[in-house]
């Protein structure tokens, strides 16, 4: 009795579907008509040359207004069968656009889940706990590296820095000679007096600052 209670396996085939595929068929019968009428027309072509040349000109000419007529149904069959193929195309189409809004749908209600899930203080709460932590690796770093120097240490060291430069640079200049250190090297007498040049212009200098 297991089968009894089996359940029937939900068919995929859409409406839709068995649409297309009755016009497709559609579509096959009417190229098949077409090949067999076209073949067909061409014996009764070969047949009306017969019957002209055996002096059967009326039957001749009967075949060739049966030939007329299936001519002018093949011209309607090319006009139907263009119908049908523009039909199954807009038909996959729609059910190309169909499946994409399906899609669509199922990507809303999934991003819609998330967000219920995920809320703008659950992302502010994360980003805080983020930022954090870093703060505590970057101190651990810190102590563990003999701690990171300041501004104002980093200027210290650039200061010590020069003044060890030019101290050395200094030590490396030749020191000037003096008259102890070189009897040999005589040095200009100061004149006590000014020369009278000299005098007389320190003289017009105090009189203008007097003035």
């Amino acid at each position: 009795m297991g089968h009894i209670f089996s359940k029937k396996p939900i068919s995929k085939v859409t409406e839709q579907d068995k649409a297309v595929l009755q016009l497709k068929t559609t579509r096959d019968r009417i190229r098949q008509y077409q090949k067999r009428s076209e073949t067909n027309l061409e014996k009764d072509r070969q047949l009306a040359k017969q019957l002209l040349q055996n002096g059967k000109k009326e039957r001749a000419k009967l075949l060739l207004r049966k030939k007329k007529f299936i001519e002018e149904q093949l011209n309607k069959t090319d006009g139907t069968l263009e119908n049908i193929e523009k039909m199954i195309q807009d038909l996959e189409f729609a059910q190309i656009e169909m499946k994409v809004v399906d899609s669509l749908k199922v990507g809303n209600e999934a991003l819609k889940q998330i967000n219920q899930m995920l809320s703008i203080e659950d992302v502010e709460r994360i980003l805080d706990e983020t930022e954090e932590a870093a703060e505590k690796q970057r101190e651990i770093s810190a102590l563990l590296g003999g701690g990171a120097l300041t501004d104002e240490d980093e200027s210290a060291v650039e200061e010590e820095l020069d003044a060890l430069i030019a101290d050395a640079v200094q030590k490396q200049l030749p020191d000037a000679p003096t008259a102890a250190e070189n009897p040999e090297v005589e040095l200009p007498d100061v004149p006590e007096t000014l020369p009278a040049v000299e005098e007389e212009k320190s003289r017009e200098r105090v009189a203008v600052a007097a003035s």
